[in-house]
């Protein structure tokens, strides 16, 4: 009896500081409770980096910082961005419309794949591609800031328009 609970014992200490240590992280300690609720969502222009038409909402982090962020674009029916790539991972969940993906270093819509909603890609640092869309598109990304895109070619960079 006296070992059983000797067992008993051990595994509860065992359990409870493997259940603190999963839990104990100093950014979860400093994290704060958010819901951000689709119809309540503030949407506002931009970023820069993407062509005219493009809308942003900046759920969790700072995309430009190092750290973890979750941002969300809305773009209208018919939207492209160029071929370009991004120096780190890049994960989306599409949340509305038809986000179409190319890869390569040359638009071509006739060679890209379909991405329905509910679809969650992720793609590697430094790969080439190039998206279009099909009726108001929502897309969610997410990963580590700062989040940067490059294009292939510097003159499809809104960034660089003349103003």
């Amino acid at each position: 009896m006296r070992t059983k609970m000797l067992a008993i014992g051990l595994i509860l200490a065992a359990v409870g500081w493997t259940a603190a240590g999963l839990f104990a992280h100093d950014e979860q300690a400093a994290m704060e409770a958010a819901v951000h609720r689709s119809d309540e969502i503030v949407w506002r222009d931009g970023p820069p980096s993407l062509p005219t038409g493009a809308k942003f909402a900046v759920l969790e982090g700072d995309p430009t910082k190092p750290g973890p962020f979750v941002f969300r674009v809305k773009v209208p029916d018919g939207y492209r961005i160029p071929p370009h790539t991004h120096p780190k991972p890049e994960r989306v969940t599409i949340l509305a419309g038809t986000f179409n993906l190319g890869m390569g270093e040359t638009f071509d819509a006739t060679k890209g794949e379909a991405l329905p909603v509910g679809t969650y890609g992720t793609w590697p640092a430094g790969m080439k591609h190039y998206v279009w869309v099909e009726g108001e598109t929502i897309v969610q990304f997410h990963g580590d800031g700062p989040w940067v895109i490059e294009y292939v070619n510097p003159a499809d960079d809104p960034r660089r328009a003349k103003k």
